[in-house]
């Protein structure tokens, strides 16, 4: 079995060079335009960025809606959004249009914000390294992800989905390797409703998961 290799990552973010949007129409207008990495850093790496406190919005446009623009009929609409759900983030982008349009039509005046309140387009570049740490069995897999940083979480969790064939994690991917007993952690790890959770949260579930299969297959 190949060992499972824990590598842990960080973003180097960056301005798209979009012009800033200052009401729905020029948020929505730049959203059309914008590459993909746009997208997915605006919705896919919001838990990474370092101002990132934990609101109730997982998705930076629906928390500008909802914070700037005092607009929370779409916030809402955009803050249920899951992004892994997608198979790119092109057929993302067209579902986040006709949520923006439907929302434009509804509305008699379009809300916009004054000076230093825009909404800025970024996209990162994710700087993966490896740590060094390796796992050999999957009975290490708990007290290895006590140690992991939420940058190892990410990646391994989070922004796996982008690379793997299944578009899946990749603690549950090796496990896989391993067989028949290890079926229902591999089960319940992809079950996890993780949209709503901090990276905190995550690592304690995968532990909870994790733990107890790990202590009987060592006993």
């Amino acid at each position: 079995m190949q060992p499972f290799l824990v590598k842990d990552c960080t973003l180097l973010i960056r301005m798209s060079g979009l012009a800033p949007a200052f009401n729905l129409r020029e948020l929505r207008d730049r959203i059309a335009s914008c590459s993909t990495d746009v997208i997915y850093h605006h919705f896919c790496e919001t838990l990474l960025a370092p101002a990132f406190d934990y609101p109730d919005f997982r998705n930076d446009f629906a928390l500008w809606v909802k914070r700037q623009l005092e607009e929370n009929v779409l916030a809402e609409r955009l803050g249920v959004i899951d992004p892994y759900a997608y198979p790119s983030m092109d057929v993302l982008r067209t579902d986040v249009l006709d949520i923006l349009d439907e929302r434009i039509n509804e509305l008699a005046f379009l809300p916009s914000v004054s000076p230093g309140h825009e909404f800025h387009f970024r996209e990162a570049v994710t700087v993966v390294f490896e740590t060094g740490a390796r796992l050999l069995r999957p009975e290490e897999m708990a007290d290895a992800i006590e140690q992991m940083t939420k940058g190892s979480i990410y990646f391994h969790f989070l922004e796996a989905r982008r690379r793997t064939l299944g578009r899946v994690d990749d603690f549950s991917l090796w496990l896989e390797d391993f067989g028949e007993p290890w079926v229902p952690a591999i089960m319940e790890i992809r079950s996890f409703d993780f949209l709503f959770q901090t990276l905190t949260e995550l690592r304690a579930d995968l532990i909870r998961v994790l733990k107890p299969y790990c202590t009987e297959k060592t006993s």
